[in-house]
């Protein structure tokens, strides 16, 4: 990502890579599969990774790399954001940072190797440097144990229930070969590489308002109030999504928009946050927008069910102004959701 507070925004664009590319160490903007923790230590645990609508774990849905130049204690940085994937609820969100300095205890004060590693295999690391253990199913925090073999981790019982289903119920007595034989849980995200390219700047075009008075002219006053209302309702969406096409337009498959501090395009003029909807950061300063997530990235989840899954128009990430550093830890931050509304 681009130096805070540069002007230009950058475009998302979602890519197949090589599973090491989307390793810690390789620093990556991802979608989907597991989270590739920045810092090791201070993870979100599973309470706060639970969904506040249904209280079942969430599912990591994407990752940012997203340094402060000029920062030393955010030499590193990133931003993971979670979503409810279970049916019924599908609507609950949550949004974490974390920063590190150049010199830290987890990676290397050299940047890492454009090359693959010599071993290069699809093995799954549950286990991070700080010794903290990872859920089979999800990659978050594992506190929870299997009793019976004592080499299995979860973040709760239902992510124990459901890898015991399928398939640690036959494998609980080879905990050696654990790493290799995790099956598909079908709760993980399709995985992508978030490859990022700057917008270029694109010439709005003149929006035209429909002549409503032919129709409001024989008819009462209070009738006719209604119907300016609503015109003016259904003018000022049509304005505000014509202004969302059309920035799009060029770049149409992009699937998230980040400029630190810019004013985000909303699809709607329904749900569109004023400042007081925005919660200050604890530390006492105001939540600027970091990202936002277009509704392009949909396409890619393949989460569409008979019944309700997730959905959302704009998912916009608003991050401590200051970023600041609440220890070595994931410091919770808010994101806030648009829905798609069709205009009466």
């Amino acid at each position: 990502m681009a130096a805070a507070g540069a002007r230009p925004v950058e475009l998302g664009f979602a890519e197949s890579a090589p599973a090491w590319r989307l390793r810690s160490e390789q620093f990556p903007s991802k979608v989907g599969g597991r989270p590739a923790w920045l810092g090791a230590a201070g993870l979100p645990g599973p309470r706060a990774l639970a969904c506040a609508l249904c209280g079942r774990p969430l599912s990591f849905l994407l990752q940012v790399y997203a340094p402060l130049p000029g920062r030393a204690d955010a030499f590193h940085r990133g931003i993971f954001l979670f979503c409810c994937r279970e049916p019924p609820c599908c609507a609950g969100l949550r949004v974490f940072r974390n920063q590190l300095p150049r010199k830290n205890d987890f990676y290397s004060y050299e940047p890492p190797s454009e090359n693959p590693p010599p071993e290069t295999g699809e093995s799954v690391c549950l286990q991070l440097k700080s010794g903290a253990h990872l859920c089979r199913v999800c990659g978050c925090l594992g506190p929870k144990t299997c009793s019976r073999c004592h080499k299995a981790y979860y973040c709760s019982k239902e992510h124990q229930t459901l890898d015991w289903r399928l398939g640690h119920k036959q494998t609980c007595a080879q905990p050696d070969h654990f790493d290799h034989i995790i099956p598909d849980h079908n709760f993980l995200f399709p995985e992508f590489e978030i490859v990022i390219e700057t917008e270029e700047e694109i010439m709005p075009e003149v929006v035209e308002k429909e002549d409503y008075s032919e129709i409001t002219g024989s008819m009462g006053e209070a009738l006719e109030e209604e119907l300016d209302s609503m015109a003016k309702h259904e003018s000022r969406e049509d304005t505000i999504f014509q202004k969302f096409k059309t920035q799009i337009a060029l770049e149409p498959e992009q699937i998230l928009r980040y400029g630190r501090g810019i004013a985000p395009i909303w699809i709607s003029g329904e749900n569109i946050p004023q400042e007081k909807d925005i919660p200050d950061c604890p530390c006492g300063a105001k939540r600027i927008l970091e990202f936002q997530v277009m509704p392009q990235l949909l396409n890619y989840l393949k989460a569409d069910r008979l019944g309700k899954s997730i959905d959302w128009g704009i998912l916009a990430v608003f991050t401590c102004a200051e970023s600041c550093s609440l220890g070595t830890g994931y410091t919770e931050e808010f994101v806030w959701k648009q829905d798609v509304t069709d205009t009466p």
